[in-house]
């Protein structure tokens, strides 16, 4: 999983006095009726409202790179403590695959109190704090601690209220976000839905305040590009497996790999030829 890289200046300065603020923007939000908590110009918003059954425990029930790749498509759903609730089709993940992955906080199968959630059941919430300030937020799989880290969410439904959160989290003036901006990267995507290490250990499939339904239009292999992950420092080998997983073209994604999906078209125009 992305390591503690050496902290920038303006990071070290805002750690000492501001930590993650969810909650406090919360309590001013509920006060303000959401004027547009619909999404914009979404079709997998317009459909998936009529499907709101939740991925039950038999989904989270597999192998962790078959979970990170089945986790594409889907919807992750937070309702907010007035009652609203925030929308994000899950557009890339990457897979820990525990004790042998050297990028991964279980690496060796050490379980500590900071890591015990990686050890639950699958689809038990494993949500860890990088630089003292911004969460990262990952889904226990099957294999011993192994876990898959949720990149980035294509958002649906509560983009204003996702962009109050975000500019909470940000210090200083502030430009709009724009929509693509506001879940495109791990740390991102948890300050968007107001995750912070209150989540930790929490059960998908039960909890009241977040889980997932699925998605329509679910991707084939042709659309998922499969790559190297991101951040995880000087791993060796693992530093290069190919366990990275996005939809192709969508402009939501965190990091484009332009390398592999020129190498997808030709591949694809090639079979077809």
């Amino acid at each position: 999983m992305p390591r503690k890289r050496k902290l920038p200046a303006q990071l070290s300065a805002l750690q000492s006095t501001s930590s993650f603020p969810p909650f406090d923007a919360l309590e001013n939000l509920n006060a303000m009726p959401d004027e547009d908590s619909s999404p914009k110009n979404s079709k997998y918003f317009a459909t998936q409202k009529k499907n709101s059954s939740q991925l039950s425990a038999e989904f989270f029930k597999q192998p962790c790179i078959s979970l990170a790749k089945s986790f594409l498509g889907q919807i992750l759903v937070r309702k907010l403590p007035d009652g609203r609730e925030l929308w994000g089709r899950i557009v890339e993940t990457e897979a820990y695959l525990g004790g042998e992955d050297e990028a991964s906080h279980s690496k060796g199968g050490k379980q500590t109190q900071r890591n015990a959630a990686m050890f639950m059941k699958p689809g038990t919430l494993y949500v860890y704090q990088i630089y003292g300030i911004y969460f990262c937020m990952n889904v226990s799989s099957q294999g011993e601690g192994a876990a898959v880290l949720l990149r980035s969410l294509e958002p649906l439904q509560g983009l204003d209220v996702m962009r109050e959160l975000r500019s909470a989290s940000r210090k200083g003036p502030t430009k709009l976000l724009k929509d693509w901006q506001l879940c495109n990267g791990p740390s991102k995507l948890c300050q968007a839905f107001g995750i912070d290490k209150a989540f930790d250990q929490r059960d998908l499939t039960q909890d009241a305040a977040i889980w997932m339904i699925p998605g329509h239009d679910l991707p084939g292999e042709q659309d998922v590009v499969t790559t190297t992950r991101i951040g995880i420092g000087n791993r060796g080998e693992w530093a290069e497996k190919p366990l990275r997983f996005y939809l192709r073209g969508n402009k939501f994604v965190s990091v484009v790999d332009k390398k592999k999906e020129r190498e997808m078209a030709a591949m694809g125009h090639l079979s077809c030829s």
